[in-house]
């Protein structure tokens, strides 16, 4: 299983937030940023904070998707 952050983009374009403004909300780093832009995994303590600044659950900011094999 995989992790997808396409629906934080999603909240974020609807709010009319950037990057940049989510990192000034949270203060997390530009390289975790960059994490959540390639789907890779981040500490929950990301998630918690990306959540309490955007008061929203965890549910609306990410899902997790099955892993496509390919071969």
């Amino acid at each position: 299983m995989a992790v997808c952050y396409n629906k934080l983009w999603k909240l974020l374009i609807d709010r009319k937030m950037k990057k940049k403004d989510l990192i000034a909300a949270t203060g997390i780093s530009r390289g975790t940023m960059a994490k959540l832009g390639h789907d890779e995994n981040v500490n929950t303590d990301v998630i918690v904070r990306i959540c309490k600044a955007l008061e929203c659950d965890v549910g609306d900011i990410m899902e997790i998707v099955p892993e496509t094999t390919q071969k």
